[in-house]
């Protein structure tokens, strides 16, 4: 849990049930609150010029949804649509900034948190630039992976079908599950029951 929910609804907070599909925030809207994971998963997405899906995260239990836009003057560059009938806590933007001005140690906590997912983001665009396809799902298997305290081996089920994984790498499904299978076979991975564990 990135911040506490008691500490969030001390200062106002809501919860808030979504639909599978509903749609919290669009791509050029301007950033009004703070939101949090509490129950299910949300994505980030984007789609390109021909209308093909690029997921660029999914969101789960505990992590907040495109914070640090609440930081800078600009508008969303990402949707972030319910993967699943999930609830959110939603602070509006003036009460996170006050939540934070008077809770030193959250506003270092964040700033930590941002900086590892800086880190991570840099890690998966490097690998995404890669023409090798093993290499694109590694850097997306190892960043949402990141998001885990457990970082034993086959310790994450991935959450994610091989089509979603293809929409995050760019990559055709036909070509993630030859390389998932080659991952498997490098013990990188296990396939049980067709989920993936890194």
């Amino acid at each position: 849990m990135l911040i506490s929910e008691e500490l969030l609804q001390a200062y106002g907070a809501e919860l808030e049930t979504l639909e599978r599909s509903h749609i919290i925030f669009r791509e050029g809207d301007n950033p009004k609150y703070y939101y949090q994971v509490v129950k299910g998963r949300i994505k980030l997405n984007h789609y390109n010029e021909e209308g093909k899906e690029l997921i660029l995260a999914i969101l789960d239990v505990g992590l907040s949804v495109c914070e640090l836009l609440l930081f800078i003057d600009q508008t969303y560059p990402v949707n972030a649509i319910a993967f699943e009938e999930c609830t959110v806590l939603k602070l509006p933007k003036s009460d996170f900034i006050r939540l934070l001005d008077e809770n030193p140690q959250i506003s270092r906590d964040i700033n930590k948190f941002l900086s590892e997912r800086l880190y991570y983001k840099y890690i998966m665009l490097e690998n995404n630039s890669s023409l090798r396809p093993v290499t694109r799902i590694k850097g997306m298997l190892d960043y949402h992976k990141s998001f885990r305290e457990d970082q034993s081996k086959f310790s994450y089920e991935v959450p994610l079908t091989r089509q979603q994984i293809a929409s995050i790498t760019a990559l055709r499904v036909e070509t993630v599950v030859r390389a998932v299978k080659q991952l498997e076979k490098e013990n990188y991975l296990k396939i049980i029951n067709r989920k993936v564990y890194v």
